[in-house]
């Protein structure tokens, strides 16, 4: 006798919407920032330094937001999710990724290359912004994990595009990453950690509104 899959409730399903929010609301909010912010240079500056200044509250609570955002849809996706690849690590992954936000917010990073104007540099970092550079690795290894997870479930649905997509992420990520360093241009590392927050959101999109992909009839 085949088991019966029980319907998506709504809280699931507004759980899981709210990954689809995190990734674009995060990215609009930081270009809209680096923009505005008198003195940030994206070049130059990192954008965890948005959180330091007048204005620093703003990136704080985009990242408490955003990760608080992507907790709850992991909760959402471990509802929604059936049987198959990425049903247990996709969900706790996606878990990682918005503590690794929510750390951010809660240990700012320390001033450095002029930013915010006329505060120096420390001489030795802070024991919180020793803490907050923990949350890059924290974010980067889980969603990296999270494509490679969730494009094995990809490949069993037969879904090749969308796998191809999840397993294309990581290498843009840390291509576009490694790359900031030599070229001295650090819009190059948001436009990587861009690729990746908005896989996340898209990939969420997707086990919402194609049940097939989620394990459901």
């Amino acid at each position: 006798m085949t088991a019966t899959v029980p319907p998506v409730t709504s809280s699931t399903a507004a759980l899981s919407w709210c990954g689809v929010a995190a990734g674009p609301l995060f990215v609009a909010s930081v270009v809209i920032q680096e923009a505005t912010r008198d003195g940030f240079d994206p070049r130059r500056h990192a954008l965890s330094q948005l959180a330091l200044g007048e204005h620093g509250w703003i990136q704080t609570a985009t990242f408490a937001l955003a990760g608080s955002l992507v907790l709850a849809s992991a909760l959402g996706l471990r509802r929604l999710l059936r049987d198959g690849p990425g049903r247990t690590w996709g969900p706790l992954l996606i878990g990682l990724y918005g503590i690794g936000l929510i750390w951010a917010a809660v240990f700012p990073t320390d001033p450095a290359a002029g930013f915010p104007p006329g505060v120096p540099t420390p001489a030795q970092p802070t024991l919180h912004g020793t803490l907050h550079n923990q949350s890059p690795t924290i974010i980067g290894l889980a969603l990296i994990a999270a494509c490679f997870v969730f494009a094995r479930r990809f490949l069993r649905s037969g879904q090749r595009g969308w796998a191809v997509y999840s397993m294309a992420a990581p290498v843009i990520y840390l291509g576009l990453g490694f790359a900031a360093f030599p070229l001295a241009d650090l819009r190059w590392l948001l436009l990587g950690g861009a690729t990746i927050w908005l896989w996340a959101a898209a990939t969420t999109y997707l086990l919402i509104r194609h049940p097939r992909t989620a394990g459901r009839p």
